[in-house]
């Protein structure tokens, strides 16, 4: 019979937060984490990228958790600007290892808001190996602490991205592009807006492909 994802309810720094799990029941198994957009713009672990990017980990053999930051859905705590939130994030990631303590590889994952939370989370973890940040917004969020970006990974963007400029996108690959040891895809959705709205299938696909790439090597 065919595994579900749970709810299941995390301590956080703030009180209890509220987490969707998959575990995969294969020894060994890789661990991911997926981050969702902006709390005060309605994001949340329900979202379509989020719920697509989680997909993606679940078919490639990963045991994968997302949650609600402080705040959202069943979440206790309120909204804090970023810190809290990157605290809520280290909590998860916390947590899954605990649950899988014979991981094999251990990715992170964010979208908007959420890929800004992953790029601060894999500075503080170093036992993270790979990430997946979507979306970013360099030019709202400072990006200046990838000094270096301690491990390889793929940014996915829109071409149309009305939220963010095509400058701080290339800034952003121009400045990992000049670091020694790390390999960052940046990887273009032809057409596609911020939210990725009808462009879901080749998301996927990307993403896919990346992880797909990266873990036949395990």
């Amino acid at each position: 019979m065919k595994q579900k994802s749970i709810e299941v309810f995390l301590p956080g720094p703030s009180g209890r937060l509220e987490a969707k799990y998959y575990k995969n029941t294969k020894k060994g198994s890789p661990i991911a984490v997926v981050l969702h957009p902006h709390p005060q713009y309605g994001g949340t672990m329900n979202n379509r990228v989020v719920q697509e990017t989680f997909n993606v980990f679940v078919k490639n053999g990963f045991s994968v958790l997302k949650l609600n930051f402080r705040g959202v859905g069943k979440s206790e705590g309120t909204f804090d600007n970023g810190q809290g939130e990157l605290s809520d994030a280290a909590s998860a990631l916390d947590w899954i290892e605990r649950e899988n303590q014979d991981y094999s590889q251990c990715w992170v994952s964010g979208f908007s808001f959420g890929s800004l939370i992953c790029m601060q989370l894999i500075m503080r973890r170093p036992e993270v190996t790979k990430f997946i940040s979507i979306a970013p917004q360099p030019n709202v969020y400072d990006f200046t602490f990838l000094a270096p970006c301690p491990t390889s990974g793929q940014v996915i963007y829109g071409e149309k991205d009305e939220l963010v400029s095509k400058e701080s996108i290339n800034e952003l690959n121009n400045r990992l592009k000049n670091q020694k040891g790390i390999e960052v895809d940046f990887s273009e959705i032809k057409n596609s807006n911020h939210f990725f709205s009808n462009k879901e299938e080749e998301l996927k696909i990307t993403i896919n492909e990346y992880v797909k790439k990266s873990t036949e090597l395990i």
